[in-house]
């Protein structure tokens, strides 16, 4: 860690806040990223974006703050609860994290449908590829089914310190499984089958509001201060 060369990124506008700049710090992107290595930094509030480790570094403001659920005392809430019985019918496995015409097909629509105002907006096979794929040995692909057809999948990252829940995307019509909700259940509850201590969410920001709803999921840590402490629900 100590050892680690810090590159200071470009300037640009926030995506969270308006009116306002961000950067980051990166990684040198010629280090060998492990699992052992990336759980340290993620620890420090570092996120992986494809093969980018990075964190923000915009100066006075620190609204983007790393998130992260403690799992083994996490309690589902009722509103939870019921999407966790809404989707008992699907399965879950892990498959390669390649690129392929059904995977690819629903992340359009995933895109199209649900962020045709951000900047992942039109979708590309060269975007998907460079944001999603990887040959990361910690990488997860998470296919969530019902019986053959695919709903939904969770790129998640598999560390000593826990999962990380990198970008999900799955089927903008089916409104009633609230499948993007249920993806994080399951990653909770995966993580406890597995016994490690946490489930990374990203970054929360308080005041924006596409980022806020990780306050759902109590109890949530956050990273202040060179500390993780609880957040407010």
């Amino acid at each position: 860690m100590k050892s680690l060369q810090l590159y200071l990124g470009q300037e640009h506008a926030c995506s969270y806040l308006a009116e306002r700049t961000a950067n980051s710090i990166f990684i040198d992107p010629n280090e060998p990223l492990t699992a052992e290595l990336y759980s340290q930094l993620i620890e420090q509030g570092f996120r992986r974006s494809a093969v980018h480790v990075y964190r923000p570094h915009c100066g006075p403001c620190t609204a983007c703050v790393s998130a992260r659920i403690p799992v083994q005392k996490f309690q589902a809430t009722s509103a939870q609860q019921k999407i966790i019985r809404r989707n008992h019918d699907l399965s879950v496995h892990a498959v390669s994290s390649t690129l392929n015409n059904e995977r690819y097909a629903l992340y359009q629509r995933y895109i199209k449908q649900r962020h045709a105002d951000g900047d992942m907006y039109p979708p590309s096979i060269e975007q998907f590829e460079s944001f999603l794929s990887s040959d990361l040995e910690f990488v997860r692909f998470y296919e969530f089914r019902a019986d053959k057809k695919l709903l939904a999948v969770a790129v998640t990252d598999l560390l000593p310190s826990g999962l990380s829940a990198m970008y999900t995307f799955f089927e903008p019509e089916d409104k009633r499984r609230s499948l993007g909700r249920y993806a994080i259940l399951w990653q909770i509850q995966e993580s406890q089958r597995l016994g490690l201590p946490y489930l990374y969410l990203g970054y929360w920001v308080k005041d924006c509001q596409k980022m806020n709803y990780k306050t759902q999921y109590q109890p949530l840590e956050g990273f202040i201060d060179q500390h993780w402490q609880a957040l407010p629900a």
